[in-house]
């Protein structure tokens, strides 16, 4: 049993509108490195990586099967496929797990070696492969990412400054190539990709959410498909590589950004050594509580990676009166604070990370600084390995 507290320093930056609070980050193997997506009843989590591996784990990030190389070896030979981006959920043919594609090589010139993309198949039970479409390269280069609109009829993805849709009936196996037809995409938003660029996308209901970074500032905007109009919802510097975004209630979070382990100017990554997934969860109003963790408690089972956690936290107004009957979390477990504001948090974790006590009562909401459970002090940055 140990103690560990970890003190981060403020990631926000000032033009941070506020809207999302970071609760926690969980440590992920480095193998969930380009992107992730869901199943609609959030059973079952899908990440992408390092390069065209297919891994599914459970909410609690517990993996439960994998494919370390889902193209198969035919068409990265004959067409060059061999690369997967951010994917996206499909319904329909009993549950489908889009993969957006590329053929990449990052010492050649053009990297985008053939110089189009294709949407894969896998099936979202096994894993296992199925078919392909190819995408009409006058229109699309390569596809970098994929995101399923909440109604299941249009599938998005970007080329150049646009946002760009395909139809979802038309991603089947009666289009699949080589035979098929290449698709062309049937609805444009001009000028809609924000100037952090893209890694990752999810829904959050009618507003396409889209992550990406530019010089260490990391953005997500939500965008206005209707209009195209963007609205700036979180902006933080940490260092690492922005990846994709998924939206699954778990480990106190409902947004989960994924940030891969890499950096090209050799700073100490914020949640190293292996990828983080942040989990982030919206601000329920105004930032008004002070939370401070008192005592950690990490305890593991002999015969299970499991790790036991009590946290004992005390949340107090200006001043330093204490708030009773605060809802507190962390990582998933909870309690209400007592007359004196304190609170005992009990929970489990199966993947190491840094986590937050949250604490809210009625608008009025408050964060402890993040407390390192398992993860190793030492973290040495990566050898970078994506394409952006």
């Amino acid at each position: 049993m140990f103690v560990a507290l970890l003190a981060f320093a403020s990631t926000a930056s000032a033009r941070d509108p506020g809207r999302w609070v970071l609760t926690g980050a969980s440590s992920v193997p480095q193998d969930y490195w380009q992107g992730l997506t869901n199943t609609p009843d959030e059973s079952s989590i899908f990440f992408i990586g390092p390069a065209q591996g297919l891994w599914q784990t459970d909410p609690q990030l517990v993996q439960t099967n994998g494919v370390d190389k889902e193209i198969p070896t035919d068409l990265r030979h004959n067409v060059g496929y061999n690369h997967i981006g951010d994917p996206t959920y499909l319904g329909g043919e009993g549950g489908r797990i889009l993969l957006p594609m590329e053929c990449f090589d990052p010492s050649a010139d053009p990297s985008n070696t053939c110089g189009k993309g294709a949407f894969g198949i896998a099936d979202a039970d096994t894993l296992a492969w199925r078919y392909y479409v190819q995408l009409d390269p006058k229109f699309i280069p390569k596809a970098m990412w994929a995101e399923t609109s909440p109604d299941g009829k249009l599938i998005w993805t970007s080329s150049g400054d646009d946002l760009i849709a395909y139809r979802a009936s038309q991603v089947s196996q009666a289009n699949a190539a080589p035979s098929g037809p290449e698709l062309k995409p049937t609805k444009r938003v001009n000028n809609a990709v924000p100037p952090s660029g893209i890694t990752g996308a999810v829904f959050r209901k009618q507003r396409l959410f889209l992550a990406g970074e530019s010089n260490h500032t990391f953005q997500v905007w939500a965008v206005d498909l209707k209009t195209g109009d963007r609205k700036l919802q979180i902006e933080t510097e940490i260092c690492g590589e922005s990846e994709g975004l998924g939206l699954f209630s778990t480990l106190g979070g409902r947004l989960h950004w994924l940030i891969a382990p890499s950096d090209d100017s050799g700073c100490n990554l914020t949640f190293g050594p292996e990828s983080g997934l942040m989990h982030l969860r919206r601000s329920p109003g105004h930032d008004r509580f002070h939370v401070r963790v008192n005592e950690t408690t990490v305890g593991t089972n002999s015969d299970s990676s499991e790790l036991r956690v009590e946290v004992r936290a005390r949340v107090t107004r200006a001043g330093g009166k204490p708030v009773r009957g605060a809802h507190a979390r962390f990582a998933g477990g909870g309690d209400l604070t007592n007359k004196r504001g304190r609170a005992r948090i009990s929970t489990t974790l199966e993947r190491p990370g840094w986590f937050a006590v949250f604490a809210r009562k009625g608008d009025r909401y408050g964060t402890s600084r993040l407390v390192n459970i398992g993860v190793p002090e030492a973290a040495t940055p990566a050898t970078r390995r994506s394409h952006r």
